[in-house]
């Protein structure tokens, strides 16, 4: 089958064939898979120097070939300075000589599959293949229609720099049914996407149970907010919001969000700039009538039409617009159409400001101006995005990473902590591949669950009830249900609450109240309330140990051990808190950079069978150092010991309503977590299905998933929570954790 790339021609503003491209059948995705996997091997055994070498040779290759590149990106429309590529090679160069010196304890991946739908500039597609190679993994590209071309040219130039035969391979076809394909073949061990939202929810829906790991990268469905102070340099600032909003091809949509006090201002200089401005050429005619839609529904809710000169009468072209005077709830702030269109708010205080800033559901990115360096610091620290530009506008540079927060992504590109998704710890055992179970998804986790009365039930015995604990209060499940907790030998121990979706919406009510403030101690009040945490687990280890010991029928002895390797476990995050901190990369740009690891907000942990108290420890001190508030569900098999850790917290001076622990059927809490928009991550520890269900649901609203088939990892002897490998809780705390650039010019 071929396809035939119709390009739009600036020039004549209408579609051209520009060539054909064959379109990949089952046989060509197996045979790159397989070539893959067996050039893996030798690419990987290479030493961190070869690999480096080889894309060094790519940097000066690609300074040889600039000309041809440029010309190429341009005529795709997928237009990218040779000069950014060349850095991105250099870049990466340098990680993959100092993989083994700075990244000892991880491994690559293997064969990672690299997913860009339709307008994904090259640029965002060498983000995820030059990372992916200097780690040591073997990549086969899909790339969308617009960047197939650059994306075939450069696999030539990569070839000419000496990339082993089989460690790059490109394929091409419709992005999103073939990356779909080629992640289901058993060989390949990890997907990752760049593009918009509705292909990337179609790959992950139909990739969901085939047993790899997926992240998505959603900057180009992301609306990003302009917002000027009345303390900014206007001239500057209109400058950069004609330079942005005007362009015929934008990675991000934007809203320009202005002070009351200089709303006028802005408004007469952003009308005599626009003043001779010609019309933009669209992509196709049907963005036009999508934009002529919006804007007269605009016009029709209030808004005041202001542009450059006339519409044209026919063909894809737009002139510049401006819709002012909107209400942040209209349409066209929440989706701005595509094109020449600005939509543009007000606001008071500096603080609503920031306010609308994270009104959007997205947060990739947003240019703050202010001559004030106070309030651009406040400012971009408030806003939930990943990049924050103060006085300028999309800077771009593979030393700082680039992280979607909501639903802008849910995985980091660039910089040292956009390699570790193409790595895992050599400890940690990798995702079991599978074939997809037949789960109906609007049912699962909605089966009442069964009563049960034991074999050896005991009617004159009276088992102990406990109480699981939201908000910092113990409840009884809003059901009014429990369930029997069975001891090894099936004898009821004791009976707990049967949870369910109201539990969880109360604990998250209680996380959202209480997190910020959390995240706004400093990382040593965090220390000493860990502290805390421990001391008072230290002073019940009797207890806990006794629970373990008969929830599991482990020796009192390994009880004992567990609960000192926890308590062990507390303090090292409780020094961990103050430790963990961002940096100042150098970028080759004038001006000063940082980077900062954030909290993700509320998390969701399903937790293991195994080492029910250190595994819960583990992980809650992880969250709970780096600033979240965290939802845990116990061990169907073993709660009593977390339900035990309750009174530890009780008796601690964490913040009531910080953590949260729910007992009850782990699919039905599974269900009510992942459908809940305001958790932003799920741990989970269960079954093959729960794994398959997270992958399929959790695109809409999207979350980062760090997933673990439990029935596999016992067989393959799972996780070592007893570890003190340091890699154990470098990974844990980097799925705590988001990053955020900021970047500040100077003169």
């Amino acid at each position: 089958m071929i396809r035939y790339l119709l390009l739009p021609s600036s020039c004549l503003c209408t579609a051209a064939v520009v060539c054909s491209t064959v379109c990949a059948k089952d046989e060509d995705v197996a045979s790159a898979a397989s070539s893959a996997a067996g050039a893996f091997k030798t690419w990987s055994e290479l030493s961190c120097y070869q690999r480096a070498k080889v894309l060094l040779k790519l940097a000066s290759v690609l300074q040889r070939h600039s000309q041809c590149v440029s010309e190429l990106c341009e005529l795709s429309q997928s237009s990218t300075s040779p000069a950014v590529l060349i850095r991105l090679a250099q870049y990466y160069a340098s990680w993959a000589q100092l993989r083994d010196t700075l990244m000892p304890e991880w491994i690559p991946q293997g064969v990672v599959a690299v997913v860009v739908s339709d307008d994904c500039s090259v640029y965002y597609l060498l983000l995820k293949v030059l990372p992916a190679l200097a780690m040591g993994n073997a990549v086969i590209v899909v790339p969308g229609k617009t960047s197939t071309l650059p994306a075939l040219l450069l696999a030539q130039l990569f070839m000419e720099a000496g990339i082993p035969a089989g460690v790059l391979n490109v394929v091409s076809g419709s992005e999103a049914s073939l990356g779909a394909k080629v992640a289901q073949n058993p060989q390949v061990n990890y997907l990752t996407y760049s593009g918009r939202q509705h292909t990337g929810e179609a790959l992950a829906k139909a990739v969901a149970g085939w047993g790899v790991p997926m992240s998505f990268s959603l900057s180009l469905s992301s609306v990003c907010t302009f917002i000027i102070f009345d303390s900014a340099d206007l001239d500057s600032a209109v400058d950069g919001v004609i330079e942005l909003a005007f362009e015929k091809k934008r990675d991000f949509q934007w809203v320009l969000c202005v002070q009351e006090s200089v709303l006028d201002s802005v408004v007469a200089k952003l009308k005599l700039r626009m003043t001779g401005m010609k019309c933009v050429p669209l992509a196709t005619e049907t963005d036009r009538n999508f934009i002529e839609a919006a804007v007269q529904e605009a016009q029709q809710q209030g808004a005041t039409l202001m542009q450059s000169c006339p519409p044209a009468s026919t063909g894809a072209l737009y002139p510049p617009t401006v819709l002012c005077g909107l209400a942040p709830s209209c349409e066209s702030v929440i989706s701005p159409p595509p094109g020449p269109v600005l939509p543009l708010i007000s606001f008071r205080s500096s603080a609503e400001g920031v306010t609308l800033g994270n009104h959007s559901p997205y947060g990739q990115a947003a240019s703050i101006w202010t001559e004030d360096l106070t309030l651009a610091l406040e400012s971009a620290k408030s806003l939930c995005v990943g990049s924050v530009w103060v006085n300028c506008h999309s800077v771009m540079d593979p030393a700082l990473p680039l992280c979607g927060r909501r639903e802008s992504g849910n995985c980091t590109d660039g910089g040292r902590e956009g390699l570790y998704q193409f790595l895992r710890p050599s400890h940690s055992p990798s995702f079991p591949r599978s074939s997809p179970s037949s789960i109906n998804y609007a049912d699962f986790g909605s089966a009442v669950s069964k009563f049960m009365i034991p074999e050896r039930f005991d009617p004159s015995s009276v088992p102990r009830f406990y109480y699981q604990f939201v908000g910092g209060q113990l409840h009884k499940a809003d059901s009014g249900c429990s369930r029997s907790v069975l001891a090894p030998g099936g004898a009821v121990l004791a009976h707990c609450p049967d949870g369910g979706r109201k539990d969880v919406r109360n604990a998250v009510e209680a996380a959202i109240k209480v997190q910020p403030g959390w995240t706004k101690k400093s990382p040593t009040a965090r220390s000493q309330s860990l502290y805390s945490l421990a001391d008072s687990l230290d002073k019940r280890r009797r207890d806990l140990a006794v629970s373990i010991q008969t929830q599991t029928g482990i020796s009192l002895e390994e009880a004992e051990k567990e609960v000192e390797l926890s308590v062990s476990r507390l303090t090292d995050w409780a020094a961990r808190c103050d430790r963990e901190q961002g940096g100042t990369p150098f970028p080759p740009q004038s001006g000063s950079a940082l980077s900062t690891p954030e909290a993700l907000g509320v998390l969701g942990v399903i937790l293991p069978n195994s080492k029910p108290l250190l595994s819960l420890v583990s992980l809650l001190g992880a969250a709970v150092a780096m600033g979240n508030a965290v939802i845990m569900v116990p061990s169907e098999k073993y709660p009593l010991p977390a339900l035990e850790f309750i009174q530890v917290l009780q008796a601690s001076d964490i913040p009531g309503g910080l953590v949260s622990i729910i007992t009850g059927g782990r699919d039905q809490l599974t269900q009510a977590l992942a459908n809940h928009s305001v958790i932003q991550s799920i741990w989970y520890w269960g079954s093959k299905e729960g794994c398959q269900f997270l992958q399929y649901s959790c695109v809409s609203p999207l979350k980062r998933l760090w997933l673990h088939c439990e029935e596999e990892e016992e067989r393959e002897a799972g996780r070592n929570w007893t570890s003190s490998n340091p890699s154990l809780q470098e990974e844990l705390w980097r799925k705590a954790v988001v990053w955020k650039s900021i970047w500040i010019p100077t003169a």
